[in-house]
């Protein structure tokens, strides 16, 4: 029976996606859940699997089509009753037969997802570490999977042999998601010698003092993310650690052992030698190349976006800081002994651009193809610096809550964005964005708009200067505004007008009571 495979729900406002790439071509069996395609949207990538097990009939959507949500992508052959074996890729008759010895040797053990962390929903695979057919022993390191915010190891659950490879390396997983097959018990727990890349295998074994003739590890090797941060947390250098992953990877494990090994069997330095010039191979040497995280290549792809399609200005202004900081100073210890929360700088800049939005609401709006979208609530984005690249969760109806409100929920975003456990659903939905580079010590800078949104403020560091006050020079905590927004929709007056609102409303805070 022929089964429709048909695009999934994209999400808000999403209302088309790219069909990027397909793992199968028609002909190909494909079992449940197992990923057919990916598709790309402007806000997520998105991967398709397989509703059912059977034979890919064919693609009606190739890659490259634009495609909305729901549509057919492709009709698949249903084969309920096919077996195991069905399933399995294509090979020659040799590594069938062998595969099926392993089968009958042992019981099938299903490696998992482990969990990823709290509201993490899935995770890309980044590096295998065995191959199908090699042996493993309990606990021995599988792969290694990344989510937007950290790298999460996979052991093996059993000692076995790896009998098949459900999810290769740059596959996107949920938490729940199957990653590989192991036959318990078959040939033996300890892993399988390595055949492939004898000269690899060679190099790793060398003691790392051999000289400047020790050949150098492949170049298309990358150590296991987890390692290289190992390394730089022990002191270790590259050329001490004799990496046993495949390839001469080198592993978690492997730096813990180096760290560990007594400074005695420290190679003895090598005799001195004349200097020579330096050469380009020197300088790749000491270079370092590490593919981009999906978070960052993200970002970089929004950014760009955004500079392609929006008609982006720039204006600036400046804000006297002294009544904000006065207000601060007199209610902090009350404010943070009512609501459990300190009073910060950010629920100023929030409520006093939910002000300003209400009379300038065209940098609330956002551009639908032909059509503007005016906003009648405030979902305010707070970008938050990570470890691994910047993120804007959104505070939804700002405009509504109140000051200890705000701060609560920025508070807890904000840790939550740290930790790696935001939502997807907490990062969307955003009409207008504040990014605070002070914290930095940013003295000013142009904000980059954040898609769809027409507008985005940036925040910088509080400076005492001089400035003339009622015809006086005094020294005041000023701090430089910047309103990034789209010219397309927010003409030059309005985004004036915003700003000059903002400013007034940090200035005196009681206009803000007082809705002027």
């Amino acid at each position: 029976m022929a089964v429709e495979l048909r695009v999934p729900t994209l999400g808000e406002s999403v209302s088309e996606a790219t069909v990027a790439t397909w793992f199968k071509k028609p002909g190909d069996r494909v079992a449940v859940d197992e990923m057919l395609c990916e598709l790309e949207t402007d806000k997520v990538t998105v991967e398709v699997p397989s509703p059912v097990a059977g034979k890919l009939a064919e693609i009606v959507a190739p890659e490259g089509a634009v495609v909305a949500p729901n549509a057919l992508l492709a009709q698949i052959m249903e084969q309920g009753d096919a077996g195991p074996e069905e399933m399995l890729p294509k090979a020659d008759a040799g590594t069938k037969a062998q595969e099926g010895q392993r089968k009958m040797s042992g019981k099938p053990v299903d490696v998992m997802v482990p969990t990823l962390g709290e509201s993490v929903t899935e995770a890309t695979v980044a590096t295998w570490f065995k191959k199908v057919g090699d042996a493993v022993a309990q606990d021995e390191m599988l792969c290694e999977l990344e989510t937007d915010k950290v790298s999460v190891e996979v052991p093996a659950p059993a000692a076995g042999v790896l009998a098949e490879i459900l999810a290769p390396e740059g596959a996107t997983v949920d938490a729940s998601a199957k990653l590989a097959i192991i036959t318990e018990g078959a040939a033996g727990a300890a892993p399988a010698p390595k055949t492939e890349a004898p000269a690899a295998a060679a190099a790793a074994v060398q003691s790392p003092g051999a000289g400047p003739e020790t050949p150098a590890p492949r170049k298309d090797v990358e150590d296991a993310p987890s390692a290289k941060k190992a390394m730089a947390e022990a002191g270790v250098s590259r050329d001490a650690v004799t990496g046993t992953g495949r390839d001469g990877r080198v592993m978690k494990e492997d730096v813990a052992r180096a760290a560990a090994a007594p400074a005695a069997a420290s190679p003895a330095p090598a005799p001195a030698q004349a200097p020579r010039a330096p050469s380009s191979a020197d300088d790749a040497a000491r270079e370092e190349r590490v593919k981009m995280t999906r978070l960052r290549a993200t970002i970089a792809r929004r950014l760009k976006d955004a500079q392609n399609t929006a008609a982006m200005l720039t204006t600036y202004n400046e804000v006297d800081m002294k009544a904000v900081m006065d207000l601060r100073n007199t209610y902090k210890e009350q404010f943070e002994k009512k609501h459990k929360v300190k009073l910060g700088f950010m629920s100023f800049f929030v409520k006093a651009c939910c002000h300003a939005l209400k009379e300038v609401p065209e940098v609330n709006a956002e551009i639908d193809g032909g059509d503007i979208v005016y906003k009648n609530f405030v979902h305010m984005g707070v970008a938050v610096g990570t470890p691994n690249g910047l993120v804007v969760p959104v505070v939804r109806d700002a405009e509504q809550k109140s000051f200890a409100r705000i701060e609560k929920e920025i508070g807890e975003l904000g840790l939550r964005a740290r930790d790696g456990k935001l939502t997807l659903a907490e990062m969307q939905g955003g009409t207008f964005t504040i990014s605070n580079g002070g914290v930095y010590g940013s003295l000013m800078s142009s904000p980059i708009l954040n898609p769809p949104q027409s507008g985005i403020l940036g925040m910088h560091k509080i400076q005492d200067r001089p400035v003339v006050v009622d015809g006086q020079i005094t020294i005041r905590p000023m701090m430089y505004l910047a309103l990034s927004y789209d010219h397309r929709i927010v003409d030059g007056k309005g985004a004036v007008t915003f700003l000059v609102r903002v400013k007034e409303a940090l200035e005196d805070p009681r206009r803000l009571l007082m809705d002027l």
